[in-house]
């Protein structure tokens, strides 16, 4: 009787924990890097084992590229809720908590429980992802070349060749993003799921067409059922706290441990909603005011904040409500 093999996936940030199962045993976890190339060969030993079913956790955006691949090779493949993962492996009494253990765990799991097939985002969603992608990359090639100008500006020794080379670049960046943004707008607009969050989201002053595609195409690959402060882990935005004895008591700050691309697209938003929003205004200058936290600092709180309010405000499918995001406090005449 030919036995049935399973495996189990641990994703994290920059590494995948691969634990391959065939009856009672789990052979030797691989490590292997959360790149395409690492997908390459997690796909590669899964087909030379004869792995029928795979089984990874649900954590934000760092399994999703590796379960877009499993699922374009046509591996059978399973995407757990990380409660239902860590109950199991209490039901398991797992003593022990690492990746090679965590791995093994949803090998155990892919044996045990029903199969659930992943069903991956929707197209559009995809693709409005890929072009924030996009624009984020052409953003930042921008802002290179616009330093790059600035510092050649500086000294009479740059001949005019390079600086008209670098306008050239300036310009075309320039260009790019227009027609990528027309894109991706033209996408959202042709999707209505897609078009009610891009007005959710323009209800938030402060957030407007580019940065609202830039939210978009990282917040709808999130997992439906991940809770706001899940969402700010996911961002990175969590605060970091590092105290140890009598000796070690750091002032928190951001773990940044997550999703470069929904920070940078909720920082602009912050600014400009801090400026201009009277309720967002009035928690920002809050924290500095009440609370003795530098500028940049509050900006952060804003982020965070903001990301919580767009969680609610897309469950509830009801645009921005500044007296919810922060009360002001009425002067007496």
């Amino acid at each position: 009787m030919k036995v049935e093999k399973v495996a189990g996936i641990d994703v994290a940030a920059k590494t995948l924990a691969l634990a391959i199962r065939a009856g009672e045993q789990t052979g030797k976890v691989r490590e292997l890097e959360n790149t395409a190339s690492g997908h390459q060969a997690v796909i590669k030993a899964l087909t030379s084992a004869g792995v029928q079913r795979v089984c990874l956790e649900a954590t934000g955006v760092y399994h999703l590229d590796l379960a877009l691949a499993l699922d374009a090779a046509g591996v059978s493949l399973m995407v757990v809720n990380p409660t239902a993962a860590k109950r199991f492996a209490q039901a398991l009494m797992t003593r022990s908590k690492s990746d090679a253990v965590d791995a093994g765990v949803l090998a155990q799991f892919a044996q045990s429980m029903p199969f659930q097939p992943w069903q991956p985002p929707a197209a559009p969603v995809l693709e409005v992802r890929a072009c924030a992608r996009r624009l984020a990359a052409l953003v930042k090639a921008r802002t290179q070349a616009k330093n790059q100008l600035h510092a050649a500006s500086q000294t009479i020794s740059t001949p005019e060749i390079v600086l008209a080379d670098l306008r050239l670049s300036i310009a075309q960046c320039d260009d790019h993003i227009a027609q990528l943004r027309a894109g991706a707008c033209a996408l959202i607009d042709a999707d209505a799921q897609l078009r009610e969050v891009f007005t959710l989201l323009n209800s938030v002053k402060g957030i407007a067409a580019a940065s609202a595609i830039q939210i978009m195409g990282e917040i709808l690959v999130l997992p439906a059922d991940m809770q706001a402060k899940q969402w700010v882990a996911q961002a990175g935005l969590d605060p970091r706290h590092a105290t140890s004895g009598t000796s070690v008591n750091h002032k928190p700050h951001l773990s940044k441990a997550g999703n470069r691309y929904l920070r940078l697209a909720l920082y602009m938003p912050a600014l400009s909603a801090a400026r201009h929003e009277k309720h967002v205004n009035g928690y920002y200058r809050h924290l500095i005011e009440d609370r003795g936290l530098k500028p940049i600092q509050a900006v952060c709180a804003v982020m965070r904040k903001l990301l919580h309010a767009i969680h609610a405000m897309l469950k509830a499918r009801q645009p921005f409500n500044g007296s919810r995001f922060y009360a002001l406090v009425e002067t007496p005449a």
